[in-house]
């Protein structure tokens, strides 16, 4: 019985030890594209009633090239109304905006899409039940409302995300 008992614990723990299994490169890239939603939409907020914003598209030549339309000069009866207004050549880019953010005059726009290219290392903890993923991501498809950023959209960006392991396996930490 003793020995029955000893084998049993030995095959328990033998067991227990396989079942901590390491974040490979192409698991942490699937995972990656699954839970952080890869490829996404880079978008941005315009303040239409904001002068900030205003000179902004003025600056990035949104006016001229007749993506919005910014209205100079205010008369009494425009006060409450959007400084920044929206062209028909602009409609592909605009984003679904909240009720909460149309009642304070902010529109979301498209500036560039994100799309993973590789994982470039795993760093898996002490404890085997957590890791650190150093990806590249790289964008795509900029629109003229990327002149408003101060993110440079032609080359690639290096990031990190945490993943750790539950029963079911590796998660990625938000």
């Amino acid at each position: 019985m003793k020995k029955l008992t000893i084998f049993l614990s030995i095959f328990y723990l033998l067991i227990a030890g396989c079942t901590s299994k390491e974040l490979s490169r192409e698991e942490a890239f699937r995972l990656l594209q699954l839970q952080g939603q890869y490829p996404k939409v880079i978008d941005y907020d315009i303040y239409c009633s904001d002068p900030t914003y205003v000179k902004k598209a003025i600056d990035a030549g949104l006016e001229k090239e007749g993506l919005v339309t910014v209205q100079r000069t205010r008369k009494l009866a425009d006060v409450g109304k959007p400084l920044i207004g929206f062209t028909e050549k602009a409609q592909p880019y605009l984003l679904a905006t909240t009720p909460k953010d149309k009642a304070a005059d902010v529109q979301k726009v498209k500036v560039a899409d994100a799309d993973l290219v590789e994982v470039t290392g795993v760093q898996t903890e002490n404890d085997g039940k957590s890791a650190v993923v150093e990806f590249t991501a790289a964008y795509k498809n900029a629109t003229p409302f990327s002149a408003l950023t101060p993110i440079d959209f032609s080359g690639k960006a290096t990031r990190k995300a945490r993943f750790s392991l539950y029963d079911n396996g590796w998660k990625l930490q938000k």
